[in-house]
């Protein structure tokens, strides 16, 4: 396998999935063309079959979410959604970055899902997978389309981003913000831009995401700051100047994830660690093992999201020290949401402005 990394992408080959039951062979001169050829991104629709997503793992604090992609043009390294890509026959490695899949029949599907007798309003995330401004949000809409349905019809949302294009939605999501029905989580994992070049490629910069944080919270928009992941020895020395930039760009809260390397993830980290860390990829594999229990990734509810053992211990501990130091709170960003205000589609919307 050729590795060779390219430039705004995060991946360093196209490792098949897992999925793939003939692998494709190429002679050895036609994989090193491939190899050193640019990876162009390409963009078509996926029609939904359904839009939201449930699940019922007690350490996320949601239970159902909205994907308006699959694949992200981002290309973080660490992406827990690469293996996703395999269901379609796909590479998680760049494929998932330069595949992007966007659904236009989103918003109808979600109209469809609010309109049966059962439904039950409860926050929705949009961007738990994927990020929902993500750059082919410029051109298709698909995640505008679902907020103005989220404002028109009074639901909580909750959204989770690395892009800054999330500034352009700031007129809807202040209005839900205005009747406690929005909040904003924005992922900032390093402060650094040499390494989020590498690890985030397409991911605005720090500085950027900073500013993003203070326009929502200068609109009243509840706005947290994610670092995530905390990789061992390539951005856990971090933690307490990002959460100083954080506190001080306005975030109210503040939450962490442990690095995640399901699946295909494992071998595609250890390629990129390879790569760009060769002088200390054994030592981060080192600690991330220390954290799940000797093995690359550790699946089990309530250890996933933070690691185990002493190392995992200290960060959690540096984390929430940091956390007061700098006032922001732990609490989980849905909680303050209304579930009250939904207007069910067809339903009148008389009286209920007085």
């Amino acid at each position: 396998m050729s590795l060779r990394p390219h430039k705004g992408r995060g991946a360093v080959s196209r490792q098949d999935g897992r999925f793939t039951a003939r692998p494709v062979e190429f002679t050895e001169e036609e994989a090193a063309r491939r190899a050193a050829a640019a990876p162009e991104t390409v963009l078509k629709p996926m029609q939904a079959g359904s839009i939201i997503s449930r699940n019922n793992s007690p350490d996320v604090p949601f239970d159902r979410s909205i994907n308006p992609y699959q694949g992200c043009e981002h290309g973080c390294i660490y992406c827990y959604a690469r293996p996703s890509h395999s269901y379609l026959d796909l590479s998680p490695g760049l494929d998932f970055e330069t595949r992007i899949f966007y659904k236009p029949n989103a918003a109808s599907r979600l109209l469809e899902e609010w309109e049966k007798p059962g439904y039950e309003c409860q926050p929705i995330t949009i961007g738990a997978n994927t990020d929902p401004y993500q750059p082919a949000e410029k051109a298709t809409l698909v995640t505008r389309q679902l907020l103005e349905l989220f404002e028109k019809h009074r639901h909580p949302v909750n959204l989770i981003t690395k892009g800054s294009l999330i500034t352009r939605d700031i007129d809807l999501l202040a209005n839900l913000a205005s009747r406690r029905l929005c909040s904003v989580a924005v992922s900032i994992p390093t402060l650094d831009d040499s390494l989020k070049r590498i690890m985030e490629p397409r991911v605005p910069s720090a500085e950027s995401r900073l500013r993003t944080v203070r326009s929502l919270v200068d609109e009243g928009i509840p706005t947290s700051v994610l670092m995530a992941p905390l990789i061992p020895a390539i951005n856990d020395a971090e933690i307490e100047a990002v959460l100083e930039a954080a506190a001080a760009a306005g975030a109210s809260t503040a939450h962490y994830i442990f690095l995640r390397l399901p699946h295909e993830v494992a071998g595609l980290f250890g390629e990129w660690l390879e790569t760009h860390f060769p002088d200390r990829a054994s030592h981060v594999m080192s600690l991330v093992r220390q954290a799940s229990g000797g093995r690359d990734y550790d699946n089990r509810f309530g250890l996933r999201q933070t690691g185990r053992g002493a190392y995992a211990d200290m960060l959690g501990k540096r984390f929430a020290t940091a956390s007061r130091r700098f006032g922001l709170l732990p609490e989980r960003y849905q909680q303050s949401l209304d579930c009250h205000q939904f207007i069910r589609p067809g339903q009148q919307q008389l009286g209920l402005d007085l």
